[in-house]
């Protein structure tokens, strides 16, 4: 058994190829969790480099896993001292001798399979690309799955024309996807289908940007407390609704470059690396869009609920809704940003409690001195006025609850969610 093994990288994830067994013993040593790279794939790119028959064979007797670069694996391969390659945004090494943790660590000038072939590195290149694009897709699966919301159902809500399309979009851009998995390529006719879906889901994309952007506009103008507390329930089921949009926008455009880097590695595998580099571009382009729109909506969220806890002591109830409604909203932004591989550090709002802002205005105004202490009496006259006008509402509440009260059950169940912080 060869036990020299290719580490290749290009910053999104790690292609480990060799033996099997080696390739194995490596993942397991490292505490790597991989997925077939599926080297075969790298048939077509055979075409363009010299020494055929021994890639060839080569391909055919290694064995490749590709790992998804964490910050904890990304961690243990910066140790193994890789080097940039000659294919742009990729580095490689080669390491030796298993056993123990430090033998692997030993950078060996061994025969190089794939780094010696630059068609060959660049096909390679190409397949950990779809790989990481893939695992994307799968995320955001679980995510569109774990919140419960049915894109479809989002889609088929709507009037307009451009979401009706993007269902039918979906359909076919699935179905190239399971004739690859089947096929193991992506022929003319294959690709002949999804030629057209770019555009579609580019317009979704940028319907549900707009929508979102309409729903910060919205918070940003209203002045009035109660005005800003029915903004703010009504933006958090429809941001999610929006967000559910943009995922499956990313998703399907995820696919469709899969397919793409497919059909350029079976038509012409030399413009391979530069396909890839440009896709990588435009997909970044997408997710720094994507990310301006829902970063200003979170920032309107979150200037609500500012402007909310500074106007407690006068709208007890309002107040925390305001509060919790951006808190849960600005969540779900956090989490879908998490899908897409984008960082935020945004942290809950706490809502103030009423009798804190009282107390604290009660303190400021005593420290005035005496003119405070008629500021306080004048405050404690509106505070008992408000705590008065609370309490009137709660024994309104109850009363409405007691039995033989026409209408009772219902004027409570609208009402039970009012109470005194």
């Amino acid at each position: 058994m060869n036990n020299d093994i290719e580490l290749i990288s290009d910053g999104d994830g790690l292609a480990v190829i060799g033996d099997p067994k080696a390739v194995e013993l490596f993942l397991v040593s490292e505490g790597l969790p991989a997925r077939d790279l599926k080297l075969q794939r790298l048939k077509p790119a055979l075409r363009a480099g010299s020494s055929v028959a021994q890639a060839a064979c080569e391909v055919a007797a290694n064995s490749g896993r590709w790992v998804k670069l964490t910050k904890e694996s990304a961690e243990k391969v910066r140790r193994f001292g890789l080097m940039p390659s000659k294919t742009p945004g990729v580095s490689h090494a080669m390491v030796g001798e298993p056993g123990s943790i430090k033998s692997w660590l030993q950078i060996v000038k061994g025969r190089r399979a794939i780094a010696g072939n630059p068609a060959m590195l660049a096909g390679a290149a190409g397949i950990m690309a779809q790989l990481a694009m893939q695992q994307t897709m799968d995320e955001i699966t679980d995510y569109l799955a774990r919140i419960e919301e049915k894109v479809d159902d989002v889609l088929r809500a709507q009037k307009d024309a451009v979401l009706a399309r993007m269902i039918g979009v979906g359909l076919v851009i699935e179905e190239a996807m399971t004739i690859r998995e089947s096929r193991g390529r992506v022929d003319e006719v294959t690709w002949s289908k999804v030629q057209g879906a770019p555009a579609t889901i580019a317009e979704t994309q940028a319907y549900a940007l707009r929508q979102l952007d309409a729903l910060a506009e919205k918070l940003e103008r209203k002045t009035g407390i109660g005005d800003l507390a029915t903004a703010a329930k009504e933006a958090e089921p429809k941001a999610r609704e929006w967000l559910a949009v943009l995922a499956r926008c990313f998703q399907l455009q995820d696919a469709v470059a899969v397919l793409e880097l497919d059909r350029v590695l079976d038509a012409s595998p030399g413009e391979l690396d530069g396909h890839r580099i440009g896709l990588r571009a435009a997909r970044e382009d997408r997710l720094a869009l994507i990310s301006r729109c829902t970063e200003r909506l979170m920032a309107r969220l979150d200037a609500a609920a500012g402007r909310a806890n500074s106007n407690v002591l006068m709208h007890p109830f309002d107040a925390p809704a305001v509060v919790q409604s951006s808190n849960r909203a600005s969540v779900a932004i956090v989490d879908f940003h998490g899908r897409l591989g984008l960082e935020s550090a945004r942290q809950p709002s706490e809502a103030r409690r009423w009798a804190d802002a009282a107390m604290e205005v009660t303190d400021k105004a005593l420290e005035t001195g005496a003119e405070g202490i008629d500021a306080a009496k004048r405050l404690g006259n509106a505070t008992f006025d408000l705590a008065k006008t609370a309490t009137g509402k709660l024994s309104s509440l109850i009363t409405d609850r007691a039995p033989g009260r026409r209408g009772g059950d219902e004027d409570f169940g609208n009402d039970h969610e009012r109470r005194l912080p």
